[in-house]
C-alpha cells in the first residue's frame, strides 16, 4: 500500500486481499455481537462496516475485482441495517417475509446495475433449469429434515392448512430463496472467485452463509448452514445455474417451517 501525490491510497494485491479479509472478520464480529451480545451494537457496527467499505473503495486505488468483491460483501451489513432497523412493526406479520426480502433483492439489483452485471452471467438461464430445479427439490428433502431436527421450530399455525403452505411456498421460492441465493452464490461467490479462485470462494461464501445464521443462537445450526452453503455453492459452480440452489433453498425452508412441524410428530411416533 502506498500514498500517491494526489493523496489517494494505492492498494497492491496484498493490501487488497488483507482488506477483504478484514471485511470478513468485521462481518463475523458484528453478527456475533448482534446475535449474542447487543442488537443495537450489532446494528451500529454494521453501519460502520458499510461506511468504511464505501469510503475506502472511493478514496483508494485498487483492482476492479477487489472493489466489486468489497462492494458485494458490503451488501451483508446493508442487509442487516435494513432488516433490523426499519419500522417493520407497521407491516402485517403475514407480509413481513416478502417485505424484508424485497429489500435484499433491491440491494442485489442495485449492485448489479452499478456494475452492469447481466442476469445470464449469474446463472439465470433456461438451459436445463427444470432439471436443476428438480435436483434441488430432491436435495432439499434430507437437508430440510436435518435442519428441522436441529431447530425444531414451532408450527406457524395450530393446524395444517394448504393455503398457508402455498403462501409459504411463494414466499420461500420468490423471496427468501431467490434473494439469498442471488446474494451469496450469484454475487459474492462470483466476485470472490475472480480474486481467490473457486475453492477459496466456495469456503468464503459458505462461511458467510453460516455466520449470517448466528441469529438462531445454535452452534449446530451454524455448522449445518456452513455445510449447506458449501453444497449450494458447489451445486451452483458445477451447473452455472441458480435454478438448483434457489429451489433447494426454498424447499428446504418449506420442509422446515411448513411441513415437518406437522408431520414430524407422526414420524417420531412410529419409532417410539
Amino acid at each position: 500500500m502506498s500514498i500517491l501525490l494526489t493523496g489517494r491510497l494505492r492498494f497492491n494485491s496484498g493490501s487488497s486481499t488483507f482488506f477483504i479479509c478484514v471485511i470478513f472478520l468485521a462481518i463475523a464480529l458484528s453478527q456475533y455481537i448482534f446475535a449474542y451480545r447487543d442488537v443495537t451494537y450489532g446494528i451500529v457496527l454494521s453501519l460502520l462496516i458499510t461506511l468504511s467499505i464505501y469510503i475506502l473503495v472511493s478514496v483508494a486505488i485498487m483492482d476492479e475485482d477487489y472493489i466489486k468483491s468489497a462492494e458485494s460483501l458490503a451488501l451483508i451489513p446493508l442487509y442487516v441495517l435494513f432488516t433490523s432497523s426499519l419500522p417493520w412493526f407497521f407491516i402485517n406479520q403475514q407480509y413481513l417475509i416478502p417485505a424484508v426480502y424485497s429489500v435484499i433483492l433491491a440491494l442485489c439489483l442495485w449492485h448489479m446495475n452499478e456494475h452492469r452485471i447481466d442476469f445470464r452471467k449469474l446463472g439465470f438461464t433456461k438451459k436445463k433449469a427444470l432439471k436443476y430445479a428438480l435436483m434441488g427439490i430432491l436435495f432439499a428433502i434430507p437437508s430440510g429434515f436435518i435442519e428441522y431436527v436441529i431447530l425444531m421450530p414451532n408450527p406457524p399455525s395450530p393446524i395444517f392448512d394448504v393455503r398457508f403452505l402455498l403462501r409459504d411456498a411463494v414466499y420461500m421460492l420468490f423471496f427468501v430463496g431467490l434473494a439469498e441465493e442471488l446474494l451469496f452464490r450469484g454475487l459474492i461467490f462470483n466476485d470472490l472467485q475472480m480474486i481467490f479462485g473457486w475453492k477459496n470462494a466456495l469456503l468464503g461464501q459458505g462461511a458467510l452463509f453460516g455466520i449470517m445464521h448466528m441469529t438462531w443462537r445454535s452452534p449446530v445450526e451454524i455448522v449445518f448452514t456452513f455445510a449447506a452453503g458449501l453444497f449450494l455453492g458447489y451445486f451452483y459452480y458445477r451447473t452455472k445455474s441458480l435454478a438448483g440452489p434457489i429451489s433447494m433453498h426454498a424447499f428446504n425452508n418449506i420442509m422446515l417451517v411448513s411441513i415437518l412441524p406437522y408431520l414430524y410428530p407422526s414420524i417420531a411416533g412410529w419409532f417410539s
